[in-house]
């Protein structure tokens, strides 16, 4: 075998077959790599290589063409017939030498990771998963090449063929989807469907079926291409030609051994099946879903609206890997063509397919597919993206929402000008079935026995004296308290800092700078603190987690008797207090040298956040900063500070049953962190890649070519 592999190697590159194709694929992966890499700084391959796609399914029929049609044209298949070596060896020696070839393209390829990380932060185990993906495609298709090959004398013939065969596997997915086929014929069409795995690699999932089925395909080929040889080797030594018993036999066995070996490849658990190398962890499950799925103890439904072959594929492998990860929860698809009547048993909107019905006992709660994913508008070009996936964390939700008996509510305080609560942390709320309302004190006489917690967000304008005596009244029954200040304001609302007072903390006079860089972003005022590890905070503890701008300093007394004080934001030791500081001079410093020290500033390090348990088992959150809570300041990082507020919520409602094991899984961002690529990378990758090794190859072979034509 190894010396039929070498002679077809030398063949393929002592002719100019070899070069053209390694140069020809090259070429066209430096232009894709220049446009999606460098030019637009894409951190993954997978853009460039699912450009390479249909190129390959052009070269690879012109590669395997002649691999053995030539032999047979040319007669000198009748030497290798009657050899002592086996046909396996001969058949294995011919696609190992064409899948070397192919494997020196994909090895350039291999080389672009480690050229774009030097212009920013790379995946390489995602990037190399799509790689691999792309060189397994490559091998299924120059098997399927090479047994066609061995149909036809002519190589134009098989050429074209292979090119036929290879399409309709490229489109069979777009055309099984397309049409409105019965379940088996389509289950059945779907074996030819050889972009999927590839679409499954270059996606970020590592699954083992996808392995299985391309590795199957490849055996499978090289088997019926050795049964056609063999059928002519026979025919070689008998005077009447026949397709033999053993050749009928052979194919049908082989046939059905690669069926039911990718059969028995679905039955894999799911979590063995899949590695999931997505940034994001789309394929996956959270560690949060996974511990609260391992304490489940009611049995659970999940309708899935759509037939499975319908739905998206995100969203099956996220419910497969709840019914995986739970004995108590099974999945159903509900075919609504066949079942029109079932959604409205539960909504009577119009859901979409791939929506969820989560149902335990009588409850029951609809996940809608629409909010699923997350999208931005460009509002110049009017084109929508996608930048999130938030399926996980609102099935997470909906199952502890079925399987509650109470739920607790929170109230928002309104009537001082408060900042209202942006999406963000609305949405916590809601993903921990906590429910929110407002509240205005002038319309009640007290706060009502079933607020779990009361949120005081930014007020712009002073508590009346009966506003005060309200909320003292509710936080002496062991009610939780939740207020943020705004340094624009709170120096003006005397009511509101004597509320603080009654539990002993003052806010400072004047605006938190930092001058140690690593705690602040761009600007002194932005601080990034020390957060401590504490059960408010333990989600998030640690320096340069969250980001609290335009912060208030708050003071409390070092030996308490009656309450217990737990500080959970501080600054460094480098901090200022910045005096008379507003808006407007901040803005004057905006893009400037910064802030400095001057004399009077007052140095020190200063608590940002504070926690009070009181006497009564109540507890009292105070920010120096309301913007910490808004939306931008989220972002920055990452949603941490959004995960701050719900560590807090959970832990003044954690003697409600229902939330007491409350989880909030963040929704997955699909931001991808861009290459910074100069205009001289772009030129220089872009010549190397696409011009100097592909021409490099060509000019290569032409030589080689001509010298032997000589000869």
């Amino acid at each position: 075998m190894l010396a039929i592999f070498k002679r077809e190697f030398k063949s393929l590159f002592q002719n100019v077959i070899g070069w053209l194709f390694v140069g020809v694929l090259l070429a066209l992966f430096g232009l894709y790599f220049t446009v999606y890499n460098m030019t637009s700084a894409y951190p993954t391959i997978s853009y460039t290589v699912h450009g390479l796609v249909f190129v390959v399914l052009i070269a690879v029929p012109i590669l395997t063409m002649r691999s053995l049609a030539e032999e047979r044209k040319n007669k000198t298949d009748q030497l290798l017939l009657t050899s002592p070596i086996s046909v396996f060896k001969i058949v294995f020696g011919k696609f190992l030498a064409m899948a070397a070839t192919y494997s020196i393209v994909c090895g350039v390829i291999c080389l672009s990771p480690i050229v774009m990380a030097h212009y920013g932060t790379v995946d390489f185990v995602q990037n190399y998963i799509a790689v691999l993906g792309f060189w397994l495609y490559g091998l299924v298709c120059i098997s399927i090449g090479l047994f066609i090959s061995s149909l036809f004398e002519s190589q134009i013939l098989a050429a074209i063929i292979s090119f036929v065969v290879l399409f309709v596997g490229y489109m069979m997915s777009s055309v099984v989807s397309a049409l409105s086929l019965p379940d088996l014929l389509s289950k059945i069409l779907n074996c030819y469907d050889l972009m999927t795995p590839l679409s499954n690699f270059l996606s970020g999932a590592f699954e083992v079926k996808d392995v299985i089925y391309d590795v199957s395909i490849v055996a499978l080929m090289i088997f019926l291409t050795t049964q056609v040889i063999l059928k002519r080797r026979w025919s070689v030594s008998a005077t009447k030609v026949s397709f033999t018993v053993f050749s009928t036999s052979g194919i049908i066995v082989g046939i059905v051994a690669c069926v039911l070996v990718n059969i028995a490849a679905t039955y894999i658990p799911e979590n063995y099946a899949t590695i999931d190398v997505t940034s994001a962890k789309l394929y996956s499950l959270t560690d949060e879903t996974k511990e609260y799925l391992s304490g489940l103890e009611d049995d659970i439904t999940v309708y899935v609206v759509g037939t499975e072959d319908s739905v998206d594929e995100i969203v099956a492998k996220m419910v497969n890997n709840y019914d995986a990860a739970s004995k108590h929860i099974t999945e159903e698809y509900i075919d609504t063509e066949s079942n029109p009547t079932f959604v409205s048993n539960y909504t009577e909107s119009d859901l979409s397919t791939g929506s969820l019905i989560v149902e335990c006992g009588d409850m029951s709660k609809v996940v809608s597919y629409d909010d699923m994913y997350e999208y931005e508008v460009d509002y110049i070009t009017y084109t929508q993206s996608v930048t999130g996936y938030d399926g996980e964390g609102l099935l997470t939700s909906a199952l502890q929402y079925v399987t509650s008996e109470d739920l607790p509510v929170v109230y928002q305080l309104e009537g001082h000008d408060e900042t209202t609560l942006s999406s963000s942390y609305t949405d916590v709320v809601s993903k921990a079935n906590m429910t929110l309302e407002t509240l205005n004190l002038l319309t009640v006489d007290a706060i009502s026995d079933d607020c779990s917690a009361l949120i005081i967000h930014a007020p712009q304008t002073d508590f009346s004296e009966d506003d005060v005596a309200k909320v003292l009244a509710y936080m002496e029954n062991g009610g939780n308290v939740f207020i943020t200040l705004d340094f624009n304001s709170t120096a003006n609302l005397p009511n509101l800092q004597s509320l603080l007072a009654n539990y002993s903390v003052s806010v400072e006079d004047g605006l938190v700078a930092d001058m140690d860089r690593n705690y602040y972003y761009q600007l002194q005022y932005f601080l990034l603190p020390n957060v401590k590890n504490t059960d408010a905070t333990s989600d998030v503890y640690g320096t340069m987690s969250v980001l609290a701008p335009y912060s208030l300093a708050l003071t409390y007394p070092e030996d308490a008797d009656v309450y217990t004080y737990t500080p959970l934001l501080t600054s460094s030791e480098s901090a200022i207090l910045k005096q008379g500081v507003t808006a407007e001079t901040i803005s004057q410093i905006t893009g400037t040298t910064g802030i400095t020290k001057e004399d009077g500033d007052e140095e020190g390090t200063y608590t940002l956040g504070l926690e009070v348990d009181t006497d009564n088992g109540g507890t009292l959150f105070v920010y120096g900063s309301s913007y910490i809570f808004t939306d931008s300041a989220n972002q920055y990082v990452s949603g941490r500070n959004a995960t701050l507020f719900m560590d807090n919520l959970s832990l003044m409602t954690s003697d409600e049953e229902s939330s007491s094991n409350a989880v909030v899984v963040a929704s997955k961002s699909y931001d991808m962190e861009y290459l910074t690529t100069s205009a001289n990378a772009v030129l220089i990758f872009g010549i190397l890649f696409g011009i100097i090794i592909p021409l490099l190859a060509i000019v290569f072979g032409i030589i080689i070519w001509a010298l032997r034509r000589r000869r």
